[in-house]
């Protein structure tokens, strides 16, 4: 092997050690880039290879001649006299050029396995548009959509983001991260509760309106050990360090079930359920509150049954013990079936859906003051109420409580 190409091995070696790259990637970016300078010369073959020795370095080009189905069918040495020199100065910006491609892509290849993962990084520019976050090898960018609103990051301030996306650009890889994504808070717990990271404690499910608040439900595959207690930590530490991260956003830790009823009571803590009613059919739950309760369950601006409804899966349906008084006692009057019709005169009267004579709001009044005790019709609503299907509402003005449902006020 002579000096030259000892010194070349040698050169190849260090790059691929430095930058991370495999020295066959290498190969093949010179052996491309010698194809090229060799096509440029004067009287060079249609078709060539060339072949770089990995032992000894030494480069040889060979011409070839292919039929129509592109099969080699005649081979010959044709490397040029000078072509190390030619080599020399043809190939030394592919390479730097393919270096550049490969690191980008091992680059991609690293962040993009670390989607919802969690990074941290140093604020570098902020605008109307995103945020731009230095990772140190790569940036990442911070749209505004995925900002929490009212936080302001300032320059060279270190910040914690959640990898919602890694996509390939001629660039090199771009990294969209997230402030605003429930799986941010799951990462942080992970960070600051062991139990979670080994496996014993699961976060189930996570509800989160960014700045405010968010919910999250935790089980245990250890019945020795507590979940939510395990994420709390002593006085509080633990979901302490995940608060001060979100800026002060409140968190609530409740106990995951498999059934729905002591899910949900547990969903809608601090409030206290005094009952749940499920309905399959609508994928409702009616819950029933103390009425001193009632604010505290549905939260401010019905934040806290907004959460509950998108952590348990249900449709909350939020009433206290005197809302549902008054409507069961309205659903339980009897009421004739009828409706009121005007008649020929243009008068309202009542009409009975069993047949028989109509009676009109004179008489209707007469039998609400109690002057014709034996009307049939004496269970007829006003003509004032709102009738529907032949028979009147027993709900009109009824309020019947806050309702929320996952993904909605």
């Amino acid at each position: 092997m002579s000096k030259t190409n000892f010194e070349f091995l040698d050169a190849l070696g260090q790059i691929a050690r430095d930058k991370g790259i495999s020295v066959e990637t290498l190969f093949d970016a010179l052996a491309n880039a010698l194809v090229a300078a060799y096509k440029r010369r004067p009287g060079a073959a249609e078709e060539a290879v060339v072949t770089i020795d990995p032992e000894s370095g030494e480069i040889r080009v060979y011409g070839q001649e292919l039929d129509e189905d592109g099969n080699v069918i005649r081979e010959w040495d044709d490397t040029p006299g000078d072509f190390g020199r030619i080599a020399a100065q043809t190939a030394k910006q592919v390479i730097l050029q393919r270096i550049r491609e490969a690191e980008r892509d091992l680059k991609y290849e690293e962040y993009a396995r670390r989607e919802g993962d969690i990074v941290t990084g140093i604020v570098q520019q902020t605008d109307n548009r995103y945020t731009l976050l230095d990772l140190g090898k790569v940036e990442a960018l911070l749209p505004q959509a995925e900002q929490v609103p009212y936080e302001r990051y300032e320059h060279g301030a270190r910040l914690k983001a959640y990898i919602v996306e890694v996509r390939k650009t001629t660039k090199g890889p771009q990294i969209v991260v997230s402030r605003s994504h429930p799986g941010l808070v799951k990462r942080l717990f992970e960070l600051e509760v062991p139990e979670i990271s080994s496996g014993v404690v699961e976060i189930k499910a996570a509800a989160r309106e960014p700045g405010h608040r968010t919910k999250i439900a935790v089980w245990s595959n250890d019945p020795n050990v507590d979940p939510v207690g395990a994420c709390v930590g002593a006085r509080g530490s633990r979901v302490r360090m995940v608060t001060n991260e979100l800026r002060g956003e409140r968190i609530d830790v409740v106990p995951f079930s498999d059934d729905p009823v002591e899910f949900i009571q547990a969903a809608l803590q601090p409030a206290r359920v005094r009952e749940v009613r499920l309905d399959d059919e609508t994928g409702t739950a009616t819950v029933i509150v103390s009425d001193y309760q009632l604010s505290l369950a549905i939260g401010k601006e019905g934040q806290n049954a907004r959460l509950s409804a998108r952590l348990s899966g249900w449709r909350v349906d939020i009433k206290s013990e005197t809302q549902l008084a008054e409507e069961e006692a309205r659903y339980g009057e009897e009421w004739a079936e009828g409706e009121w019709v005007e008649n020929e005169a243009g008068e309202m009267v009542w009409q009975p859906a069993e047949g028989g004579e109509a009676v009109s709001a004179t008489e209707w009044s007469r039998v609400v003051a109690g002057d014709d005790a034996t009307a049939t019709t004496a269970d007829a609503p006003a003509p004032d109420d709102k009738v529907e299907d032949g028979s009147p509402s027993a709900t009109s003005g009824l309020d019947a409580g806050a309702t929320a449902e996952g993904g909605s006020a």
